[in-house]
């Protein structure tokens, strides 16, 4: 059974719409505003944009682009002026006249020329700076030295039975003398001088090693100039002792043991013909006494020249083989024409009809030039080597004659007139030429 709540028992009832059965009085209206219902807000969809044109796109790249170089160029000036480029620059801004005077001013005093700047910005952007041109060292034949040549043909016309044929350069200047240099004749052991080049291009290159061992097998084995052939018990040489036994004491058992680790004759060969040495033929192995394996002087003093200049090997291969040449052992060619303080790096050649010297020759006043000698000749006849010293002689005593000689003091005439009496004039110094004899061939 429910219980009555008392407190609710007192209470009126509320009803929200009248009701007949209820008295007027006892009834509590309610009233309530009637408001308008607004329908729920649906949102607008957009409609799809359309992609940026191609020019739209392009401009703001172009934009973008500007916008980053720009930071670029603030950063940049940030660094230049954060480091002091004029200390840099300071040497490039001096001005003609600052720097004929020796101006010692502080680079932060000297205006900075723009040049500079845009230079250094250049090389910054950039990131390197173009290499500085070398100058060219060729040496060209100039002109020939008629007077030298006309004493080399006096000389030659003495001996009926030599024919020598000579070419000379100098270096300092590019003169020359021709006599039947471009005429081919038996190398004989010259033929050494572009072998030794040709290995040493192998050696820049890294095809060779001169500490490496070349065997000495039967097929290298040759009779005539050298000592190996003599030494049974020996199987192997390192390459710079090959070499230098090759120049030095003309080994050709050395020779062809080079030729061979070289690729063969018909390889050198075609290395000389690269060369441009039309006439420079390497036919045979050593010793080649049928005379196959020719030259010329000119040519010769061509591969001596390009040696000089570094054209054809390294400036290291190069000292190390005109070191190598100047301990050659024959020294009865052009040596004995020099005078004691020259230096001559050389190589002989001797085949019994034919006998030359080529070389490069310092004198002491720093002159440097190159003789090739090459003379036909019966058979071991001496009066070929004593030509060629003549003519060894010849043309460094012409040098030497035609060397500047420093202009002498011209004393004041009008004190020398005053104060010297003619008893008291020394006496003249007898002639240059009555003091330097030449020295008769031994």
């Amino acid at each position: 059974m429910p219980r009555k709540n008392p407190r609710r028992s007192n209470r009126s009832p509320v009803a929200l719409v009248p009701q007949k059965d209820v008295p007027k009085n006892n009834i509590t209206t309610l009233n309530i505003p009637a408001q308008r219902l607004e329908s729920a807000k649906i949102p607008r969809q957009r409609k799809p944009s359309r992609p940026p044109s191609l020019a739209m796109t392009t401009f703001l790249y172009v934009l973008r682009v500007g916008i980053f170089g720009a930071g670029l160029a603030v950063l940049a000036g940030t660094i230049l002026t954060t480091f002091a480029p004029t200390r840099f620059l300071s040497t490039q801004a001096l001005t003609p006249s600052d720097a004929n005077h020796g101006t010692n001013a502080k680079a932060a005093s000297v205006p900075i020329k723009p040049a500079a700047i845009a230079k250094l910005v250049s090389n910054l952007t950039t990131g390197s700076t173009p290499a500085p041109k070398t100058p060219s060292t060729s040496i060209h034949a100039t002109e020939e030295i008629l007077a030298l040549k006309q004493k080399l043909i006096a000389l030659d016309k003495k001996e009926d039975k030599i024919h020598p044929q000579l070419y000379f350069i100098d270096l300092d200047n590019g003169k020359y003398v021709n006599l039947e240099g471009d005429t081919p004749i038996a190398a004989a052991s010259t033929i050494k001088i572009p072998i030794a080049v040709a290995f040493l291009q192998d050696v820049d290159a890294g095809k060779i090693k001169l500490n490496e061992k070349l065997p000495i097998t039967k097929d290298v084995l040759a009779s005539g100039a050298g000592d190996i052939q003599y030494n049974q018990a020996q199987k192997e040489l390192s390459a710079l002792t090959t070499l230098t036994k090759m120049m030095v004491i003309s080994d050709n058992t050395a020779t062809n043991m080079i030729i061979k680790r070289l690729g063969g004759k018909t390889v050198v060969d075609q290395r000389f013909q690269e060369w441009g040495l039309t006439q420079t033929r390497l036919q045979n192995y050593l010793p080649d006494l049928e005379g196959t394996n020719t030259t010329t002087p000119h040519e010769l003093a061509t591969v001596l020249l390009k040696l000089n200049q570094g054209e054809l090997v390294s400036l290291k291969s190069r000292d190390r083989l005109l070191g190598i040449m100047q301990q050659t052992k024959t020294r009865t060619l052009l040596p004995p024409g020099l005078e004691p303080d020259a230096i001559i790096s050389h190589k002989t050649g001797d085949i019994g009809k034919v006998l030359g010297d080529a070389g490069i020759i310092d004198m002491p006043s720093g002159k440097r030039y190159i003789t090739v000698i090459m003379a036909k000749r019966p058979y071991n006849d001496v009066n070929a080597r004593l030509l060629i010293q003549s003519l060894s002689r010849t043309t460094y005593q012409h040098l030497k004659g035609t060397e500047a000689v420093p202009a002498k003091t011209v004393p004041n005439t009008a004190t020398t007139k005053s104060t010297v009496k003619p008893a008291d004039t020394p006496k003249a110094a007898p002639p240059t030429s009555s003091i330097l004899k030449e020295k008769k061939p031994q």
